[in-house]
């Protein structure tokens, strides 16, 4: 009772006039910097943080918020109609997404995602209200050796799932490992791999990869090689899902919330993982196999989309439990309290809990919100489609090139651009995925300085990772998802045989 006592009295905070326009403003903040590729919440709450000299701690967190989750709503936008992922959270989304814009069915593809993020969100944001302490409790728990293997993973997943063939897979993998490695060795402090380029002593910038994969590549390759597309290819049919995609949609939307609600709660890589991790899900879930990867099957949309928002909202279960940042966003909202000489941690719901439960009440209003705000546009987005290819793949071209340059006003960054932007063109000509290379890049520096500090536990011994219930568990998973497909694959074969 106690909590839902604190809950209401949130409500009753964040719906006061003055917090309600702040949230709806982060809504429709968030949603057109998920949308415009390159920018993301964290830059766009980065280059709000002044805002806190001046607008009350409430208000200014309910805002930060409004544009962290509103953001994973707009991102799902340009990467269903453009293939251009406004986040990367948003890369798996437009893998079929994309497809079904293409096949007539991107109003189905918005719905899905719009009503899908909503879902996930919802029920994610009740995990927060009564889990809270319990999750990250538990999360808490988990040491290096269970990092790192939650990792090999999800590195084993998304090679497995997304390339043409294991091979694939595994080669644009560690083409992100590679570029993770560059930068400043985070134990050592040596550089490493940054050929005497100043601006390569930070590391490259996830923002600019993801960017350069997927937005510049797209638009090279329909200058280059598609020449002028039949307009009627990217016909709408209509701005609905139908009964039989409902059926299809909620399952997926369920599935999702709970592999994406874990994965908010630990630094293990933010929102991508469990995406990857729900696409493949309902990949071999599916009863539509056939539509993966050619008209575009509207499980992969509804399944990483849900995991995204879920995997979200849970990343201020250890913000304000623990006062550990999750993701960049995180990191930079963590900032946010500071600034107001509040510090994220136990004490929290004791001395802030009015700000605490306001903001965790403003995370149901916000979905709803971005529910009325997104579900009746579906049909505007959709004209997008409409526009001559050359005017809106030039467009793409302007605000990649502006939201890149935006992030440290560099001008190698944008030969970086356009340089990872050949690479992707070439990647897409031969087949290979160019979503693991950003997978890589993220985790590959996190896997880097879990291996090493357990390894340090286990003073220099591999046995670490079979001492601890955790790591052992995770090990048999990563064995099952190795073998498992091939020894399917083998007894089919075994069975035409005989």
């Amino acid at each position: 009772m106690d909590i839902l006592n604190s809950l209401l009295q949130g409500f009753a905070t964040a719906a006061t006039p003055v917090n309600l326009l702040w949230a709806l403003f982060g809504c429709s903040l968030g949603t057109a910097v998920g949308v415009l590729p390159g920018i993301g919440p964290a830059t766009a709450v980065a280059m709000l943080l002044p805002i806190t000299l001046k607008v009350e701690p409430t208000a200014s967190m309910i805002f930060f918020a409004g544009i962290y989750y509103g953001a994973m709503y707009g991102g799902s936008t340009t990467s269903i109609l453009l293939n251009t992922p406004g986040e990367a959270g948003s890369m798996v989304t437009a893998m079929e997404g994309n497809k079904m814009a293409k096949s007539g069915r991107a109003g189905a593809a918005l719905a899905t995602a719009a009503i899908g993020s909503f879902v996930a969100g919802t029920i994610a944001t009740v995990l927060v209200t009564f889990a809270a302490p319990v999750v990250a409790e538990y999360a808490v728990r988990l040491g290096p050796p269970e990092y790192f293997l939650l990792m090999v993973l999800a590195f084993c997943t998304v090679s497995a799932v997304l390339g043409g063939s294991t091979l694939r897979g595994l080669t644009a993998l560690f083409i992100g490992l590679a570029m993770g490695l560059v930068g400043i060795d985070q134990i050592t402090g040596q550089a490493r791999y940054t050929f005497g380029v100043p601006e390569m002593m930070d590391g490259l910038e996830v923002v600019l990869i993801a960017v350069g994969l997927f937005a510049v590549a797209e638009a090279l390759h329909v200058v280059l090689f598609e020449g002028k597309v039949v307009e009627t290819q990217n016909k709408l049919t209509k701005v609905h899902m139908t009964r039989q995609e409902w059926r299809r949609s909620w399952p997926a939307w369920l599935r999702a919330t709970f592999i994406g609600a874990p994965f908010g709660t630990i630094p293990a890589g933010g929102s991508e993982i469990p995406t990857f991790l729900s696409y493949a899900t309902e990949k071999k879930l599916s009863k539509h196999k056939d539509e993966f990867g050619t008209s575009g099957a509207i499980e992969g949309v509804a399944g990483p989309e849900a995991a995204n928002n879920a995997a979200i909202t849970t990343t201020l279960i250890p913000l304000l439990t623990l006062g550990i940042p999750t993701s960049n966003t995180a990191a930079i909202l963590l900032g946010a309290f500071q600034n107001y000489g509040i510090q994220p941690g136990p004490q929290l719901f004791d001395k802030n809990a009015a700000l605490v439960w306001a903001l965790i009440a403003s995370l149901y209003i916000g979905n709803v919100m971005l529910l009325v705000l997104n579900l009746p546009m579906v049909g505007l987005w959709v004209k997008l489609l409409k526009i001559p290819k050359s005017y809106l793949y030039a467009g793409i071209l302007v605000f990649a090139t502006v939201g890149v340059y935006g992030m440290r006003q560099s001008a190698f960054d944008l030969f970086l651009l356009y340089g990872i932007g050949l690479l992707g063109l070439v990647m897409r000509r031969f087949g290979f995925p160019t979503a693991p290379v950003v997978v890589g890049m993220i985790l590959g520096p996190l896997a880097e300085a879990q291996l090493r500090n357990a390894m340090a536990i286990g003073e220099g011994k591999w046995g670490v990772f079979l001492e601890r219930p955790g790591s052992v568990a995770l090990l048999v998973v990563i064995v099952a998802v190795l073998l498992l497909p091939r020894l399917i694959r083998l007894r089919r074969r075994v069975r035409r045989g005989g």
